[in-house]
């Protein structure tokens, strides 16, 4: 399949465009500065052509989520969401310059940074379920690495309610080689203990290099061979030297066939890979969650189309001179796409016109300077 071009990237008030970042099936991210304050943001998109009601519906519910979330130091921050000025929903977020994907592909990452990065990301998790949600999308691009170097959770598009108001049988497998059996052979949507198989398939990717049951011949991974091999959940040690039994055994817990046999909350993952890191010689990472309190105050996100937020309107104003230039510019970029070049804008006097004025002012000014230096005046 042909990989999709970017749109054009939006106009949004006091942001200044920068350059294109990624593109997904329903969204761009764009890299934009913020003008006050000054700071660069990720800015996400959704495709024009993918703006429906139940797009729009899940992209909301992203930002709900996100926002209720990203006060957790292990989840990314969003900063704003709206409607730009041709229609296409967007939140601007933290920018982060890195993924583990990234990461892991160049070499296998060390055992202190892994530890550290699963109680963080265990923490995240923590807090989303003691909140009311599943990710769902647990995997190594989903985890960013902000300006500081610090892992965050991301992605939260298509995340659920853990305990659904109305029951639905959507079968839901996001990335084969991180979701767990019993999603891959339809028995669940999601749970708590699916959660904990795909972090726990996600550090063991970071400490192998590769997924858990990938193989070295190309022509083996296709999609079926390798969703097999998963609901198999044969667990295969990484063998490295510096891998202690403790921590082969925490993995191997976590990526159990058996739902039950695995840990029974991101909670007690966490504690586990803490407990590696105290074996390890190292200071234990702080499983940061949320209180109680804290999950039950904000209540449960509304997942519904008709969930009270609003209404979101685009805040530039579709007469002004900003969403004329921004309607140009996407008209000529899908003229440009489709083989058409957009026809070539007629000379205007007004530019030459304020040139001229500027021009004569300057010599006017010029002109009093020396009648002032030669005594005249």
């Amino acid at each position: 399949m042909a990989r999709r071009k970017a749109a054009s990237p939006p106009v949004l008030p006091g942001y200044t465009y920068i350059r294109p970042l990624g593109s997904g099936g329903f969204a761009d991210v764009y890299l934009f500065e913020q003008d006050m304050p000054r700071r660069v943001v990720a800015v996400k998109v959704l495709v024009d052509d993918a703006v429906n009601p139940e797009v729009i519906r899940t992209f909301n519910a992203e930002a709900d989520i996100m926002a209720r979330l990203s006060a957790h130091p292990s989840i990314v921050n969003i900063h704003q969401a709206s409607i730009s000025a041709d229609g296409r929903p967007y939140f601007v977020m933290e920018f982060c310059p890195d993924t583990m994907s990234a990461r892991y592909k160049k070499e296998p990452l060390a055992v202190a940074e892994v530890l550290d990065t699963g109680v963080r990301m265990a923490a995240a998790l923590e807090t989303a379920h003691r909140s009311g949600l599943l990710h769902r999308d647990i995997k190594p691009s989903n985890i960013l690495l902000t300006s500081l170097g610090t892992p965050v959770l991301a992605d939260f598009g298509v995340a659920v309610a853990l305990d659904p108001l109305e029951p639905s049988d959507e079968v839901f497998a996001m990335s084969v080689p991180w979701s767990a059996p019993e999603i891959l052979e339809q028995r669940t949507t999601g749970t708590v203990a699916s959660e904990v198989w795909g972090l726990g398939a996600t550090l063991y990717t970071l400490l192998a290099g590769r997924s858990p049951f990938e193989s070295p011949d190309r022509e083996k991974n296709r999609r079926d061979a390798l969703t097999a091999r998963v609901v198999k959940a044969r667990y295969t040690p990484l063998g490295r030297p510096d891998v202690t039994p403790r921590v082969e055994q925490v993995l191997a817990r976590a990526m159990s066939k058996d739902p039950a046999a695995r840990q029974e909350s991101m909670h007690a993952l966490g504690e586990e890979l803490r407990w590696a890191q105290y074996e390890l010689g190292l200071p234990p990472t702080a499983l940061e969650v949320a209180a109680p309190e804290w999950a039950a105050a904000g209540g449960p996100v509304d997942f519904s189309a008709s969930a009270p937020r609003g209404p979101v309107i685009t805040t530039v104003n579709p007469d002004s001179r900003r969403a004329t230039r921004a309607a140009a510019a996407y008209t000529a970029r899908r003229a440009e796409d489709d083989g058409v070049l957009p026809a070539r804008a007629g000379s205007s006097w007004k530019p030459a016109l304020i040139g001229g004025l500027v021009g004569a002012g300057v010599l006017a000014a010029v002109g009093v300077i020396v009648l002032f230096a030669t005594g005249v005046l």
